[in-house]
């Protein structure tokens, strides 16, 4: 097996804390996954994990083994992006995150074009509106609505989305037309809420007379995935916020209405995440460059005022 296979799983499974999760990972069995590191673990002359029947744990030597094979694999993936920008020979798998709703409407149809153009590269594309962690979850390349946590993280805008607060006319001919952010939290409004693990507690930014002001919203129905947020809206089940570009075609045909207009959701940034050892790499440049120029105009044309 390759060493530099070996160390590319190494540095899978210490960052994940489990072999079968590296393997997964790598799209390897995790016979081979464990066998990587014995073989590793005989090279170097010392054990890179202490490993129980449910831990997994690096040694001393492990730790500071990761930190060099870091900057091993960083050299190595740099010295190939220049020759991949030499020969213009791109090939190899991508990475890509996205958010449900951006994900299927503006960058799963960029997809084929771009493996047409870029024969001997693949793209794995992972759509969750949970939030991801480019590090631990190996990705390349990021599509975010928002603002990362993470400071470390270089980020490359595409453009201010509007969002809106919508529901069907079913809801509002049954509730009423609230018209701002205090009639949602004073009559009791079913707000649709987009929850996952690990989300805090919920709330709705709206634009005030003030200034931005956040609103304990509540409802009975919550979900981690946007497009059933929309279905349950269309149902009649209550408001949901909403990106403009998701909801567009439903706004234009009536099946939903804009409520609570006076206090209107604050725009939120579309925009590309990654890693700046990821920046250096040609095709994840090639790919963000592909998909940026192909939604972005679609965002901004969504936007009833336009877009950054």
């Amino acid at each position: 097996m390759s060493y530099f296979d070996n160390i590319r799983t190494f540095v899978r499974v210490y960052e994940l804390g489990s072999m079968s999760g590296a393997g997964r990972d790598l799209r390897i069995s995790p016979a081979v996954t464990s066998a990587r590191i014995a073989q590793l673990e005989e090279h170097l002359g010392v054990r890179l994990f202490q490993r129980t029947t449910r831990n997994l744990h690096p040694t001393e030597q492990g730790q500071s083994f990761y930190r060099s094979a870091l900057q091993i694999l960083s050299a190595v993936d740099e010295a190939e992006a220049k020759i991949a920008d030499l020969t213009e020979n791109l090939r190899g798998s991508l990475f890509v995150a996205a958010p449900l709703g951006l994900g299927r409407r503006l960058i799963a149809p960029q997809v084929r074009g771009f493996l047409e153009q870029y024969p001997d590269i693949s793209v794995r594309l992972r759509l969750t509106d949970r939030k991801v962690d480019l590090t631990s979850e190996g990705l390349d390349l990021a599509f975010f609505l928002g603002q990362p946590e993470d400071s470390n993280l270089r980020i490359r805008k595409i453009a201010d989305v509007q969002r809106v607060l919508c529901a069907a006319p079913s809801y509002v001919a049954k509730r009423g037309m609230p018209a701002d952010g205090e009639a949602l939290v004073n009559d009791r409004h079913d707000c649709l809420s987009l929850r996952y693990p690990g989300a805090t507690e919920f709330q709705w930014r709206l634009m005030t007379d003030d200034g931005p002001k956040r609103f304990r919203v509540s409802g009975r129905y919550e979900c981690d995935d946007g497009d059933v947020l929309t279905d349950w809206a269309l149902q009649g089940n209550g408001i949901i916020l909403k990106p403009v570009f998701e909801v567009a075609e439903h706004l234009k045909a009536g099946r939903l209405v804009p409520v609570a207009i006076k206090t209107p959701p604050e725009q939120v940034q579309m925009a590309c995440l990654f890693t700046h050892r990821k920046r250096q790499d040609p095709k994840t440049r090639l790919f963000m460059e592909y998909i940026i120029e192909r939604i972005a105009g679609t965002v901004k044309a969504a936007n009833p005022m336009g877009g950054a």
